[in-house]
């Protein structure tokens, strides 16, 4: 936790510049905030999508709007328009646009990381990705003591949580799985330890979560991704025991030198993938043992 501290946008920290616009960002210690200014005439899905190479912004935004307009229109088609004063919570699968002939300017400390987050994907690329899958243990019976309106509260504080922690560690956001998400990593390191930072986030909330993490080849399709790669770090996820982070023999060879502890979980067979995979535990970083 950062002690009594100043920053200053004039002097930012990063700036990233793009068409039509740029963000500026700041950061204290696990918070990140952003001041985004786009010009007349910016468009995510002109000016954005050939860059992120996904159908829609895939970014989770909260902020609230300064100066200008903003339109926003989610991939099922609900659209909601923003001007200043107004305080937005915007999910992820979205377009989005500046409304009339006045600059847009916001503050976001949600999507700031994410927003023009690199590297740039193509939508038809194969790469090599580490994947996260998380899943809230005994989901179906918290929903079942709570009332729907207070699984329902629950569960967007659980969102928001996760979506802090990914923004924090560089993660980006793939889909959400009704009480879990999938989310890809350019490191498995990072993705290690936002998985244990989910895991300890969490249990303010009284909730405990289970976390899958394997690294391997997988092909962007749309704002998606497929391959066996990804059924194996789901298929990972669902050996965890909850509060546990468990990768794979892949990824831990990957984390050699990295200072990450892990112990042997042994081998197993995984649903519809052939032979037994070996799979490790994150127990600490660093001597700190993870409870």
């Amino acid at each position: 936790m950062p002690g009594l501290e100043a920053k200053s946008l004039r002097n930012p920290d990063e700036t990233r510049a793009f068409e039509k616009g740029r963000a500026e960002i700041v950061t204290f210690g696990d918070v990140t905030i952003g001041r985004t200014i786009l010009e007349p005439g910016w468009r995510w899905s002109e000016h954005v999508r050939p860059l992120a190479g996904t159908a829609s912004c895939q970014v989770h935004h909260t902020g609230f709007v300064v100066r200008g307009r903003t339109r926003i229109v989610l991939d099922d088609g609900t659209s909601r328009e923003f001007g200043p004063d107004d305080v937005y919570n915007i999910p992820p699968g979205h377009d989005a646009w500046v409304v009339g002939d006045e600059q847009f300017e916001s503050f976001d400390w949600s999507g700031a990381i994410g927003t023009f987050a690199k590297p740039v994907i193509s939508a038809s690329d194969r790469v090599v990705t580490t994947l996260l899958f998380t899943d809230i243990v005994g989901s179906t019976a918290i929903a079942e003591r709570l009332r729907d309106a207070d699984w329902q509260k629950l569960l967007a504080r659980h969102n928001q949580v996760v979506r802090r922690e990914l923004d924090r560690h560089r993660g980006r956001e793939i889909a959400t799985t009704g009480d879990g998400f999938l989310a890809t990593f350019d490191g498995a390191a990072r993705a290690v330890q936002c998985a244990a930072a989910i895991c300890k986030a969490v249990e303010a909330l009284d909730l405990s979560i289970r976390t899958g993490i394997h690294t391997g080849e997988v092909e962007y399709v749309g704002g998606n991704v497929r391959g066996v790669s990804v059924h194996a770090a789901a298929r990972i996820a669902q050996l965890a025991q909850p509060g546990e982070v468990l990768i794979s023999a892949t990824t831990h060879g990957l984390l050699d030198g990295s200072g990450l502890q892990f112990e042997d979980r042994g081998s197993h067979e995984l649903k519809g993938l052939s032979g037994r995979r070996q799979v490790y535990a994150y127990v600490g970083d660093g001597g700190e043992i993870i409870a």
